[in-house]
This record gives structure tokens, sequence and C-alpha cells, in this order.
């Protein structure tokens, strides 16, 4: 089988071919990527090599370059990861989400009925959903409330995926799942910020009262779904994953201060993001009962080793917070009263 994956060197994107090429050596995979901030062929070093695996580089929004990769690869499945991805980001500047993530998702939706593609599984979030109350959980008929330009961007990308089954029979299955963490994840991102900043004694900063809850899955688990969606999930269907687990922000920003030996004066409340969603909560009944698929992960054990890893590769950390992360963090906290870090001097 041949996969195109798009956004590959990125922490999902990254974490799935990974795993696809361990555990199935039929597999070979394409990964198109236009190496943004958050695209990192580091994550990639230990297939770099691989006579299965080959990096393009190139911009899903360019239709030329798009249609000319499926006609050469003729790829029997389009796992569609390639998207900006963080809200604070969006926010800032709104106008990258809906380029990538809408006229980009587009450009492959269209390539891929050109080319008569076999599958498109087209990867989403549960951020589409917006806020619940308690006790709601989302299913897949819940309906779309996104509060971001992000989670906007991607509401639509899911609605202009599924409209291309509807039109045009192309296989489309869509995925929304909670929020991910583990190794290699860049860190702008709740859990890789904390770890990081509580490794060099820096401010960790919590947004509002940091009660916001969050599904928590681990990356690996996120992975496993896709690969069970793609044998066994549904045309035109939506799956949601999730990590069944809920937690305030406040809390996981606790454990993981205990588990780096850090005290909690190192907590720094700080002005709350602007439409801040309160609660996300999914049910993930449908892939479970149709493909088998359960989190395996307990969350006390994936951040245990989520925490490790950023502890032994604290060079790749360095290497990702330099440059452009710098002006990003200088943006998006200084008018939050948050004390600026330097690195290498913590």
């Amino acid at each position: 089988m041949k996969l195109l994956v798009t956004g590959g060197a990125g922490f999902i994107g990254s974490a799935f071919i990974r795993l696809v090429l361990e555990t199935d050596p039929a597999v070979e995979v394409v990964n198109l990527d236009k190496l943004t901030y958050a695209g990192n062929l580091e994550n990639l070093a230990g297939v770099a090599l691989e006579r299965r695996y080959r990096f393009v580089h190139g911009d899903i929004c360019d239709a030329g370059l798009v249609e000319g990769l499926l006609g050469e690869v003729r790829p029997e499945a389009i796992v569609h990861f390639a998207a900006e991805s963080h809200v604070d980001r969006s926010i800032l500047s709104p106008q990258p989400v809906f380029e990538t993530n809408l006229r980009g998702t587009f450009t492959l939706l269209e390539a891929a009925r050109l080319r008569r593609v076999a599958r498109f599984l087209h990867v989403s979030t549960d951020e589409v959903y917006g806020s619940l109350e308690r006790p709601l959980e989302a299913d897949e008929g819940f309906p779309l409330r996104p509060s971001s330009p992000y989670a906007a961007a991607k509401a639509g990308s899911d609605l202009l995926a599924l409209s291309y089954f509807t039109t045009y029979r192309l296989p489309v299955t869509v995925t929304r799942a909670s929020n991910n963490y583990g190794p290699y994840q860049f860190p702008e991102k709740l859990i890789p910020l904390m770890i990081s900043n509580a490794l060099e004694k820096r401010p960790l900063p919590v947004y509002g009262d940091g009660l916001q809850v969050r599904d928590w899955l681990y990356v690996e688990d996120h992975c496993r779904a896709l690969l069970a969606v793609l044998a066994k999930g549904r045309e035109s269907e939506i799956y949601n994953i999730g990590g069944n687990c809920s937690l305030p922000n406040l809390e996981v920003v606790r454990k993981i201060l205990q588990a780096t030996g850090r005290g909690e004066n190192l907590i720094e409340y700080v002005a709350d993001r602007p439409g801040h969603d309160r609660r996300y909560a999914l049910s993930s009944q449908k892939i479970m009962r149709e493909t088998g698929w359960a989190p395996q992960v307990e969350f006390e054990a994936g951040l245990a080793s989520t925490i490790r890893w950023y502890q032994e590769h604290a060079g790749w950390v360095q290497r990702v917070k330099s440059g452009e992360y710098q002006t990003y963090y200088a943006r998006n906290y200084a008018h939050r009263n948050l004390e600026l870090p330097r690195l290498g001097s913590g």
C-alpha cells in the first residue's frame, strides 16, 4: 500500500509515519510537508534512510505540485494532517489558518478527485464542537460551534471534505481527536510548554484560573486509531477519537511540576485567551464499536514517558525554541505580564 501523508514532519504526522513504517512492512509512505515552524525533519531522523519512505518538500496549496505528485505516486490513500494547528497563533494572525486549512484541503481534495484516489482520511479536532457544559459529550452528530479562527477553519475543512463524498463520491472519512501529547510536540502547546519551562525553572503561564477541561490522548493511541479507521472505517463517516482522560489544565500543570521536582511557585496566572473554550468532551463509542480500537496508554504513564523524553532531548528542545519561537512567545505572552525566557540562561 502507498500512503501520501501531508504534514508528516509535524508532531502527529511524524508519529503516524514512524508507527506505520514500524508496524506494516508492506506500506510505502510519501511525506509532503512545507516545513513551517512546526515541521521538523529531526522528528523522522530514524526513518530518513528507510527505502519505503520518501520526503517531498512542498505546499499543499500548490495545485500543480499536488496534482503532479499524486500522478507520480498514485497513492491508495491520502492521510491529511497538514494544518495550522495552534489556537493562539490563529488569534494573533488568522489568515494562515484559512489559507492552509481551507485552501490547502480544497487543493488536496480536488487533486484526489481528479486522480481517483481510493481513500482520503481527513484528520481533524474536537475543537470544532466548541465548549460543552457538563455532563455533555459530543458524538459525531453533535452541532459544530467553533470558537477560534483555527477551530472555524478546521470545521470548514471537515464540511468541505464531506461535501466531496456527497457531490463526487470521493471516499472521504473524517476523524476528530482530543488533545494529543507525547514526544516531539512543539513547545507552544500546553504539555510540552509546561514541561520545557519547568525543566528550565521558568514561569509556567496558566491562562485565567486554569480550570479549562481537556481530554488527553497519547499521540501513539491517536495514530493507532487512524490505522484502525483506514482499515475498518466507513467512507463518508466521522469518527471521534478521545483518550477518556478529562482533566483541568491546572491539574495537568501540577502533575508536571510534581514529576519534574519543581514547586508551584513557578505557576504564573496570566490573562486568559480570548474566547477560550471552557470544556471539551468527546464520545469515542463509535470508533470503539466499529473498529475495536481503544486507548491503551494511561495518562500518568504517558505523561511520565513524555517528560522523560524531553529530559533526554534537551538539544531538540533548544533547537526548536530558537529563532521564530522566541518571536511568537514574545507576541503571545508579553501583554499577559509574563517574564519572557532567555534561552540558555536557565
